[in-house]
């Protein structure tokens, strides 16, 4: 019988990898951190308008400050032996991970993980205490990973939940760690903001040397020039991991990198290259830090470009050849979209930036942005109503002296406040996420967790029309509660979504 049952799952796993798959393996997708769900055949411009509620999943996850799920992943053909399943994995704060069957909404398998050591302090929504970081999926070993709040990285094997290997340390304890990416073997995530009285940098662990070397790349002396933008680190197809730092000390000879682009060498994360605004020094003074967004990369033309952003509303264009030119201090392009306010809270480009290729060959980025358009900023060839709230804005990448540059196409409808989208089918996906994003009272004291999530709304996703922004689709008041710091997945005709009351929502086509 086990020699049959072995032939069995041979045969149905051969078979499984023939089909063509549409996993969502990573935030943004792929190691680029584009957002663009390439495989996807179901979702289009004709067909989102049927979209509805598949299911909602409660999960026993408990809440940590404003963190709660990770964003969701989607593996599709698995062969278990409960038949073949697609399921979609979100970690949880409390240090649990959970795999959802996406045909029934049902919790296929679950774990918790035991954290032995305690934190330096309490809690606050700055440092939460708590898993933060979305794990990564290698599909090929069937191994998902994910780094609990003890900093340590775990591997599980994705059908059933069972170790891989004993926990391996690998960032600070209580850290607040970011996305995790995947590429070669290699698992790179980013630190921010001290938390855990960590120093902020990326680090990378090689998961196929027996020992899994641990290397990091430092930013500051302490928690300044945090790496904090959702997405994590972007990894290019030349190998070098892309990131952007926040607020801190900018002294490049020292490594002390504030409100810069770095590109590092992978594995071993040496200085490759770096980009650093002009005017750094008033980013920096007036709290407008990079780190709020991670960067990503693209082919355009001759280029291999890197987008990049920030609070300021800023974006750049840079040549991963060079990123900032001979002077570290020269872009391909800039122009500055938001944030007339000089707000360091909630104005800006936020979270990540996506970007895809349509069937005609034209080039797309877009950006979640807190906050109304600059009043200076060149004007959309669509808009849908002032956006006094977010928006996404949608930009062709055009040529324009020579040079890429971008072509301001269309401002979305008003978001409160705008998560990094995902594109498939020629719509982008959006969620506006209900929170309350102000980080401080009217008489400048700095609000708690329990201020902003009583004052927080619900998530409303939509699909918007990925070439002139027009609304296909919204969930309107299907979903219970809103989000925080969190992100999409697209995957086969479905779109998924998690909340902070520890809720993932399938949302897919009538059949």
């Amino acid at each position: 019988m086990i020699r049959y049952w072995l032939g069995f799952l041979a045969v149905v796993a051969a078979w499984g990898q023939a089909q063509p798959a549409t996993d969502w393996l990573t935030f943004g997708g792929d190691a680029a951190r584009t957002g663009w769900a390439r495989g996807e055949r179901f979702l289009s411009k004709d067909t989102v308008s049927r979209l509805e509620l598949k299911w909602k999943a409660q999960l026993g996850n408990l809440p940590k400050e404003m963190h709660s799920l990770t964003a969701p992943l989607v593996v599709e053909n698995l062969a278990t032996p409960r038949g073949f399943k697609d399921l979609v994995l979100v970690a949880g704060s409390s240090d649990n991970l959970y795999a959802i069957d996406v045909d029934t909404g049902k919790v296929f398998w679950q774990k918790s993980f035991t954290v032995d050591v305690k934190p330096k302090s309490a809690g606050s929504w700055l440092c939460p205490n708590a898993l933060n970081a979305t794990p990564v999926i290698d599909k090929q070993s069937k191994t998902v990973y994910l780094v609990t709040s003890d900093g340590k990285l775990r591997g599980l094997n994705y059908v059933n939940g069972e170790d891989r290997f004993a926990p391996v340390p690998f960032v600070t304890p209580f850290s607040k760690n970011w996305s995790l990416n995947l590429v070669d073997g290699v698992i790179y995530t980013t630190i921010s903001q001290g938390c855990g009285s960590a120093r902020s940098g990326v680090s990378a662990i090689d998961v196929r040397d027996p020992a899994k070397p641990v290397k990091h790349f430092y930013v500051s002396i302490g928690g300044g020039a945090g790496i904090w933008g959702r997405a994590g680190a972007a990894v290019g197809p030349d190998g070098r991991v892309y990131t952007e730092t926040g607020d801190g000390v900018y002294d490049p000879v020292a490594s002390k990198f504030a409100d810069t682009v770095l590109a590092l060498t992978a594995k071993d994360l040496k200085l490759a290259d770096y980009y650093t605004p002009s005017n750094r020094e008033y980013i920096t003074k007036k709290d407008l830090d990079m780190g709020c967004i991670g960067p990503v990369f693209f082919p355009f033309q001759k280029w291999q470009l890197v987008a990049a952003s920030g609070k300021e509303g800023a974006i750049y264009l840079l040549d991963a050849a060079s990123l900032g030119g001979s002077d570290h201090r020269t872009p391909l392009f800039r122009a500055r979209y938001s944030n007339d306010d000089v707000d360091f809270a909630g104005r800006g480009v936020w979270g990540a930036m996506s970007t895809w290729e349509d069937p005609e060959g034209r080039r797309w980025l877009y950006a979640p942005t807190w906050g109304p358009p600059s009043a200076s900023a060149p004007k959309f060839q669509h808009s849908y109503g002032p956006s006094p709230n977010g928006s996404i804005m949608g930009f062709e990448v055009a040529l324009q002296n020579n040079k890429p540059a971008l072509v301001p196409v269309w401002n979305s409808r008003d978001f409160n406040v705008p998560e990094p989208v995902v594109i498939a089918g020629g719509v982008v996906f959006a969620l506006s996420n209900g929170e309350n994003s102000r980080q401080s009272r009217d008489d400048g004291t700095l609000m708690s967790s329990a201020d902003r999530i009583k004052t927080a709304g619900k998530a409303v996703l939509y699909a918007l029309d990925a070439a002139t922004g027009k609304e296909l689709y919204s969930s309107r008041d299907t979903i219970d509660s809103w989000t925080h710091f969190s992100g999409l997945a697209v995957a086969y005709g479905r779109i998924y979504v998690s909340t902070f009351d520890s809720r993932v929502y399938c949302f897919g086509l009538k059949e």
